[in-house]
């Protein structure tokens, strides 16, 4: 099998471990050059090994003088079934949509609906786009930048580098090719200018008067004022005062319990159970909405019945809320706001009042380093002068 130099002679049967079996490897020259291999499927032993370096004196011993089986019925495998020939074929690249699609099945179980949601919108985007390699990022990257937006080509490929890393630990891929590359792409929107649209403590009580005393003829919005009065004071995600039953609150409207939220899938409503953070909180309101909550509270109340309902007794569509109501009647007032700027603006005020952000962040289920960086920082220094 080798020449004197250690080599493996011309025309020699190699002997090989591949993934702990041993493989015989024919010469090129039996098959024009290509090459192909014998997998016997024993284990890579030493006892093993004699019992192959055996049949590799036989096959070498058949090629010399020109009488090998190429049918390999002569070479069976001692103690076990037959050889077999398998011709080399280059290992078939891990395409992006197969990667995305094993990811996403692996993780959409354990999700919130609107997390499922992004998933799915990523699953069409990546299907474009699906037969590309996932070792090529930069065609990959190329190619998402051809069919979407910037900003949506960032999320890819932040959705991919996390696919990659779980293709790593269930040994599916070798490594990370999507590594940072979402952040070589320009910041979104939101990071660029992460400030909170917060109101003062007027325009949010001018804000609430207007919709209190909405009297248009036809289309008014009188209806939805308890709803964005409770936004503004309470600091809960919108999502989750759409979707707030009596059963969550106290029989005396002291306490409020956040259990779950509507989200808006499509066109269908999704009930979440625990909030963005997967938590429950039970909140102690302010004497200002407990009034409130007594008021438009039914005498003969269904505690299943939701507390801010639209006027046709639905759940409120947030994005129409958004669309109509509030642009029409708060735009004017201050634009560029949305019903999420009630939380902000309860944030910032409650600061201002000397509320520690450690409660603030429980009572709004969010972090008190979010509450430091993005509002009490920004009230520094908007508040701070230089000293002359």
């Amino acid at each position: 099998m080798f020449t004197e130099s250690g080599r493996v002679r011309k025309g020699a049967v190699g002997i090989e471990s591949f993934r702990g079996r041993l493989r015989l490897r024919l010469p090129r020259q039996l098959f024009n050059g290509k090459q192909k291999y014998i997998y016997t499927g024993l284990a890579d032993t030493s006892v093993n090994r004699k019992a192959v370096e055996a049949k590799v004196k036989l096959i070498e011993s058949d090629i010399a003088f020109e009488r090998f089986d190429y049918t390999l019925a002569k070479y069976g495998k001692p103690q076990s079934p037959q050889f077999t020939l398998v011709e080399t074929i280059k290992p078939q690249a891990v395409t992006v949509l197969y990667l995305w699609e094993r990811f996403a099945a692996d993780k959409k179980s354990n999700l919130k609906p609107k997390t499922c949601e992004k998933y799915d919108n990523l699953s069409r985007l990546f299907k474009k786009i699906g037969e590309l390699p996932i070792d090529e990022p930069l065609v990959v990257k190329q190619k998402l930048e051809q069919i979407t937006t910037t900003s949506r080509t960032k999320d890819g490929l932040m959705y991919l580098s996390a696919a990659c890393k779980w293709g790593m630990k269930h040994k599916i891929i070798s490594e990370n090719p999507f590594d940072g590359m979402a952040q070589e792409l320009p910041k979104h929107r939101y990071q660029v200018n992460p400030n909170p649209n917060a109101f003062s403590e007027e325009e949010r009580d001018r804000v609430v008067e207007i919709f209190n005393m909405d009297g248009r003829k036809g289309m008014n919005y009188r209806h939805y004022g308890p709803f964005v009065e409770f936004l503004f004071c309470v600091g809960c995600r919108p999502s989750e005062a759409i979707g707030l039953q009596w059963k969550h609150v106290s029989a005396d409207c002291g306490f409020v319990n956040f259990e779950s939220s509507l989200v808006q899938i499509g066109n269908r409503r999704v009930r979440s159970q625990g909030s963005k953070n997967n938590r429950t909180r039970r909140l102690a309101v302010s004497e200002r909405v407990k009034k409130l909550l007594e008021t438009i509270r039914p005498q003969d109340v269904d505690p299943e019945s939701l507390v801010f309902p639209s006027r046709d007794g639905d759940a409120i569509n947030y994005r129409n809320f958004s669309r109509r109501a509030w642009s029409r009647l708060v735009d004017p007032i201050k634009p560029d706001t949305t019903p999420y700027s009630c939380r902000d603006t309860f944030i910032t005020l409650q600061l201002i009042k000397g509320v520690p952000s450690s409660v603030i962040a429980k009572w709004c289920d969010t972090s008190t380093q979010m509450i430091d960086t993005n509002y009490a920082d920004k009230l520094k220094l908007t508040q701070l002068r230089p000293k002359d």
